[in-house]
């Protein structure tokens, strides 16, 4: 992966699977995400804790041919921007017998804007995601009729 001044946003996202029930869903929509230029995947690793709390780090070098075949299109994206600290912690936060994708990735789309803000001098004050089940809330709230 070569340096690049140019960068948008990056954020990271871990995704725990109870029971350690990935059944891959999530592949084809993140394909679809680099394909169409929106994301650049940067770092993708995976992490399990079993019954007992014995904690298993896996990057994609590690896993077997037919376990990283479905990421075979991110291959070239990925970089060294995990490292095992970061992803003990990830696995820590894991519930026994589960396990977690670990993954980085640049916002594309918004590159120019974030370019843009650098070359204005911008500071980044806060940084933030809303949870999903706040804004569903908050919409559940706002289409309630008024008592």
């Amino acid at each position: 992966m070569s340096v690049d001044a140019s960068l948008g946003p990056i954020q990271y996202i871990v995704v725990g699977f109870p029971g350690n029930k990935f059944k891959g869903e999530i592949i084809p929509a993140l394909g679809d995400l680099v394909k169409a230029g929106t994301i650049r995947i940067m770092d993708l690793a995976f992490v399990s804790k079993d019954a007992d709390g014995s904690i298993l780090i896996m990057e994609l070098e590690d896993l077997a041919d037919d376990e990283a075949a479905p990421f075979a299109a991110f291959e070239k994206e990925i970089g060294d921007l995990l490292n095992e600290e970061d992803l003990i912690v990830a696995a820590e936060a894991l519930e026994p017998n589960s396990s977690a994708a670990v993954l980085v990735w640049e916002n594309l789309w918004a590159r120019k804007f974030a370019d843009s803000l650098r070359a204005a001098d911008g500071v980044l004050v806060a940084w933030d995601s809303i949870p999903y089940e706040a804004v569903q809330a908050v919409m559940a709230a706002a289409n309630k009729p008024a008592e």
